[in-house]
């Protein structure tokens, strides 16, 4: 077939190539930068509760916002991207969210604020297809170890955000978040560093014809697979949301913390989080994407279905252990669904993200509604059973190529 690649010694392709570390490092780094720019918006929000006295309906409507302006954009952008890559889009969505951050800062009512954070929600909706792409160009073939890679470096900027913005805003007042200028700048500058070599790359690639790699499904399986995976990430991302949106709110509630100790916990759960991306990918490789797919998910039940009902040194040990495994899941379902539709690397990358942002700003609304009307602590009695849907992963075929 036209399509299929020939795998032996002589053949031209990704998976001989050789892994580009310093450019996989540095979209790591700047996925890193650009997530800890968009950790600023929930890390704030015990301010901005206070500060304009908004309901956890509105709470959960900022979120609503900024991941539907982060979703909805995504898969388009791949689909554009795919046809026509643009090597320095990222640094035209990073101008997006430096706009955002700024009014943010300034912002002194709820529409300003949604207006700023839907500004943020552009620029991350830019970002990630094309640095999804630019990850799996780089692998060499290591697909798994590449996309844990840069989903450790968007982890940490989620878990090192909100402890800046304890550090930093928290102590001061919201004028304080126009010190993250200063990690867009930063930002702008690696961003170019990439957008050269990937240029470069597309350069070299056109001259030379790459075979592609397809797997050995009919169109049907293949679309079952995918709607499989868009379940898992409607489990996976709805309960990281009760805990990315809510769990500083949980904590001062049940537990009478205050808003820098309450951050401290959620970064303690972001940091895990990283962790568990770390491990995922690689174990993918080794082992198959399936079951790691299906262990991360289904395997975080039991400490989900605990933490509602445990004191405060285990709820903070419970979260550490719900991070790493739940957190393992992504890069795994990233990299396996970019393997069952290979030639849209860009569409696919955009509609999981997008959709895992969606998922999260959904959850985020409901959960805000929710939590008005029967309370913080109730919503994680009811979170607790999400990952439980992860059974569906047992149903995934395991991928094998047409050689």
């Amino acid at each position: 077939m036209k399509d299929t690649l020939n795998v032996g010694p002589s053949a031209s392709s990704e998976n001989v190539q050789k892994t580009v570390y310093p450019i996989l490092f540095s979209i790591a780094f700047a996925h890193l930068l650009n997530d800890m720019l968009q950790a600023v918006i929930p890390s704030v929000y015990p301010i901005l509760k206070d500060s304009y006295q908004l309901s956890f309906t509105q709470i959960g409507l900022i979120t609503f916002a900024y991941q539907m302006a982060a979703s909805i954009l995504q898969p388009f952008v791949g689909f554009y991207t795919d046809k026509k890559p643009q090597p320095y889009s990222q640094i035209y969505g990073m101008l997006f969210t430096l706009c955002g951050i700024i009014l943010l800062s300034f912002a002194a009512n709820f529409y300003v604020i949604i207006l700023s954070v839907i500004l943020v929600g552009i620029g991350s909706s830019i970002f990630h297809p094309e640095a999804s792409r630019i990850s799996f160009l780089a692998s060499g073939g290591k697909r798994g170890l590449a996309q844990s890679v840069f989903q450790l470096g968007g982890n940490t900027g989620t878990a090192i955000g909100p402890l800046l913005v304890a550090l930093l805003v928290v102590p001061n007042d919201q004028r304080y978040i126009l010190l993250f200028v200063i990690v867009v700048v930063i930002a702008l500058f690696v961003l170019r560093h990439i957008a050269t070599w990937y240029a470069e790359h597309l350069n070299l690639r056109s001259k030379k014809k790459v075979a592609i790699v397809l797997p050995n499904l009919s169109k049907n399986r293949i679309v079952i697979s995918v709607i499989i995976l868009l379940v898992i990430i409607f489990s996976k991302f709805f309960y990281t949301a009760s805990m990315s949106s809510y769990f500083t709110f949980y904590l001062i509630e049940k537990f009478g913390l205050s808003v820098k100790d309450a951050q401290l916990y959620l970064f303690l759960f972001l940091a895990s989080c990283a962790v568990g991306t770390l491990f995922g990918g690689p174990l993918g490789d080794r082992f198959g994407r399936k079951y790691v797919i299906w262990f991360s998910v289904l395997g975080a039940a039991p400490f989900t279905l605990l933490l509602p009902y445990a004191d405060l040194f285990w709820t903070g040990t419970l979260s550490v252990i719900i991070g790493i495994i739940i957190s393992s899941a992504f890069p795994a379902i990233l990299v396996y669904a970019q393997e069952l539709l290979p030639k849209k690397l860009g569409m696919v990358s955009g509609l999981f993200y997008g959709f895992a942002f969606g998922m999260g700003g959904l959850g985020s609304a409901l959960l805000g509604y929710t939590a008005d009307h029967i309370g913080i602590e109730r919503v994680y009695e009811i979170c607790a059973y999400l990952p439980l849907i992860g059974i569906v992963a047992l149903f995934l075929p395991n991928l094998k190529k047409k050689i």
